[in-house]
């Protein structure tokens, strides 16, 4: 099990790069500009990770889109950050 980490937007090429890399127990983790991905109209994009769908905390509220995240995405802060580098193999950036 790998954790990916996204920092870029959902809209770029790179969240297809990314969900084309994923294994099937494998979690991605938004992060940085990546959290816009949590709001509910970006959810369709991110179909194929159902459950395994992660934001960060923090850079969901220091954009004002806590609030705003979507019921499905499990958000973490930066204690479940760790939490889940832990559980995992090893991590993987896209950005």
């Amino acid at each position: 099990m790998l954790l990916h980490t996204l920092n870029r937007s959902p809209l770029s090429a790179v969240l297809d790069q990314a969900l084309a890399g994923m294994g099937p127990d494998d979690r991605l983790l938004l992060i940085e500009d990546g959290v816009i991905g949590a709001l509910p109209a970006q959810q369709a994009r991110f179909e194929s990770v159902a459950g395994r769908l992660y934001a960060l905390h923090e850079d969901l509220e220091s954009r004002g889109l806590l609030s705003l995240c979507a019921p499905a995405v499990r958000v973490v802060d930066i204690e479940g950050f760790v939490a889940l580098t832990e559980e995992c193999e090893r991590a993987v950036s896209w950005y």
